[in-house]
Parts: structure tokens; C-alpha cells; sequence
């Protein structure tokens, strides 16, 4: 997925990053060669301090791949927090796993395999952050099925909002972008939230309860 930012100043900002240990760096090198969606580090480290500065202890992934993202959150939540890592695909679980244990982070995880809206119907609670990283298509109904299992200052946050840009085109109407796109519009308009959108990367959007008058 390329990024929203232009290329000299992606470049820049990852001169800037810390170099990352051998488990997120081999994890970066996997997803590169077998083109694997992670959110990368630049993002990681917006999860990280979202969580951390929210103080979050409890947060579902909905989409989690080789647990990339799992690593971020699992280290803001601390030994006392709890992520919910969820995929469709047992060899991706697998995966995520062994580099969870890797990690040291393993007994702060829990890993879910199946749909992921299924399976965040199926766990009880409420929920400091939870992240979208679903199928493009089905962004509409993450947003509806989410908020109401947010805590009250909770966080949703979606990656890939900005889609390479093609949210911008009117030319470009497939079925993913057209997703995108309504998932926006009802972050927008949606009474009772706000919503921000970062060109970070592919675009972030975080969106959380708007503050009562």
C-alpha cells in the first residue's frame, strides 16, 4: 500500500524511527517479501503512544495478520492489559503466536481465529481502543458494530482510510474504495463523536465520543 505522505518526506520520517528489535524488524522483513498488509513502524508507534497516553488496558483487533500491530498494543497495554488478536486464517494465528512468545507478550494476547465482527460479538465487554484492519468492504459495518462496544473516552481506529489516495478520485468507484469512502462519511457525520483523520502512511482515522457541553 503506498503511502499518503510524499516519498522524500517518508523517508525522513523513517530516518527519524529508533531502529526496532529483531522480532518487529524480521516481522517487517516477512511482510515485504511475502507482501504481507502490517501497518508498519511509523504507525506502530502511533498505536503505541495512543494506547499508552490513554492509558488503555483492554483492546480488540479486528484484523491482525501476522500480529504486527498485536506487538504495539501488547507492549502499551503492559502485563496487566489485555489484546483480543483476531484472523481469519489459522496459519496467520500460527504465525502471530510464535512471534507473540518472541516478543515476551504472548501472555498479554489473546488469539481468535474466524470473522472478526463474529467474534467481537462473541467477546463480552467493553473497550479502550479497537482497531480496524478488516477487508476494505466490510469498513461500514465495523463503524455501526464497533462504537457501541467502546468505554466511554474509548478509541476507534481504522487504518487504510485514506486508500492510497483513491478515496480522492471520483474515477475510482470498486467496491473497497466505495467502502472506504461511506466508512468516512459516517465517521463524519456520525452525532455524539469526532473524528480525525492522519495522512499517516495510508491514512489513520481515530475517532472517540465528542466531549458533552
Amino acid at each position: 500500500m503506498s503511502a499518503i505522505t510524499p516519498e522524500p518526506i517518508e523517508d525522513y520520517l523513517r530516518s527519524l524511527l529508533p531502529r526496532r528489535d529483531r522480532v518487529l524488524t524480521e516481522m517487517e522483513l516477512l511482510a515485504k517479501e511475502e507482501r504481507i498488509p502490517i501497518v508498519g513502524p511509523l504507525v506502530g508507534r502511533l498505536f503505541y503512544l495512543l494506547a499508552t497516553t490513554h492509558r488503555a488496558k483492554k483492546v480488540f483487533e479486528l484484523g491482525s495478520a501476522i500480529g504486527y500491530s498485536t506487538i504495539w498494543w501488547a507492549r502499551a497495554v503492559g502485563p496487566r492489559g489485555r489484546v483480543f488478536y483476531t484472523d481469519g486464517d489459522p496459519k496467520n494465528a500460527e504465525r502471530a503466536s510464535r512471534f507473540l512468545r518472541r516478543a515476551g507478550v504472548a501472555g498479554r494476547v489473546t488469539v481468535l481465529v474466524g470473522d472478526a465482527l463474529t467474534l467481537l460479538r462473541a467477546t463480552p465487554g467493553q473497550f479502550d481502543i479497537i482497531f480496524n484492519d478488516v477487508d476494505k468492504w466490510e469498513y461500514p459495518r465495523v463503524f455501526k458494530q464497533a462504537l457501541p462496544r467502546l468505554k466511554e473516552d474509548g478509541l476507534l481506529v481504522s487504518d487504510n482510510t485514506l486508500w492510497s489516495g483513491r478515496v480522492a478520485d471520483p474515477a475510482v468507484n470498486d467496491r473497497d474504495t466505495e467502502a472506504i469512502r461511506a466508512y468516512n462519511q459516517l465517521a463524519a457525520k456520525a452525532r455524539g463523536f469526532v473524528t480525525t483523520t492522519l495522512p499517516l502512511r495510508d491514512g489513520v482515522a481515530i475517532t472517540t465520543r465528542a466531549p458533552k457541553a
